[in-house]
């Protein structure tokens, strides 16, 4: 690492509602930071039922689900319905179209971030898909108080099998007492932090300190260094990816190229074709029981 990466921007990501009764925490695509190319929103989400994320659409990203706490039942128009829970990744390709619900599952309060990842033009309307990977199954090692957990890319000799077709890093960084994390970046791609326990020094020796709920854009270099210098653990998420360069307009949660293409997949959304042809019938099993269908 010849060039360690500085903090250039620093945001505090401060509570708002969201879906039906759910708290997030968004630090990009909010006001201040509308996009940060691949990256079109990061939240770090809390939900206790029967508050939740009802059937919803989506087309033109990808979302990167991470649970830190409880459970969430994902189910889809195509079928598709899972758990995950406390330490598990859902990566799902929303590609030409879903329409999905996002449920706490059982009691007590669910944790977790979702991150939006866009798509390159040619990669928008390609068929929905998902990889889901059990906590169990998440590369993780630890060396010189560091432990990482691999959600995509690798680190310190792990791998993750995720396939991104926007070539993105996604890591989970505990960092012991008076230890430092280092981690390479590829220097072309766009990178940030998000902390989410203790208190870490960003940026190398001298840089900004940042506590739980900041986001620390990271500025040119090869590479990052964080440092602990506290008495308690610090845990944070290191998020790289490279940059798409093309046009953004996007409607709530459609993201495409243009305003014709929004208004393509509106139309779309409301007549139920060109992927949307399962949303006309299709209620999520979640939305029934809640008596909003």
């Amino acid at each position: 690492m010849e060039k360690p990466r500085q903090v250039v921007r620093k945001f505090l990501a401060r509570p708002q509602h969201e879906g039906v009764g759910a708290v997030v925490r968004r630090s990009i695509g909010r006001f201040e930071l509308r996009y940060f190319d691949p990256f079109l929103i990061l939240d770090e989400f809390s939900v206790s039922a029967p508050a939740g994320f009802p059937d919803h659409p989506h087309r033109g990203f990808e979302t990167v689900t991470y649970m830190l706490e409880g459970a969430v039942t994902h189910e889809d128009f195509e079928g598709h319905r899972g758990t995950i829970k406390a330490g598990d990744v859902q990566w799902m390709t929303a590609g030409r179209g879903i329409v999905h619900s996002e449920m706490p599952a059982g009691p007590g309060t669910s944790r977790g971030l979702q991150l939006w990842v866009n798509l390159s033009s040619h990669n928008k309307m390609i068929e929905p898909g998902y990889q889901e990977i059990q906590s169990k199954d998440i590369a993780s090692t630890t060396s010189d108080g560091v432990t990482v957990r691999v959600i995509a890319g690798q680190s310190m000799g792990a791998r993750s099998p995720v396939r991104t077709r926007t070539p993105t890093m996604y890591l989970d960084f505990t960092v012991r007492p008076h230890a430092a994390a280092r981690q390479p970046v590829c220097a072309t791609w766009n990178a940030f932090a998000y902390v989410l326990e203790g208190e870490g020094v960003f940026g190398g020796g001298g840089g900004d300190k940042a506590g739980a709920h900041h986001l620390l854009l990271l500025g040119q270099g090869d590479g990052v260094e964080v440092w602990n210098r506290s008495d308690k653990p610090l845990r944070f998420l290191l998020i790289a990816g490279e940059p798409i360069g093309e046009p953004v307009a996007q409607l709530g949660p459609f993201v495409m190229n243009t305003e014709e293409e929004i208004d393509m997949t509106i139309n779309d959304f409301e007549f139920s074709i060109n992927g949307f042809e399962k949303a006309k019938h299709w209620k999520s099993q979640a939305l029934v029981a809640l008596g909003l269908e």
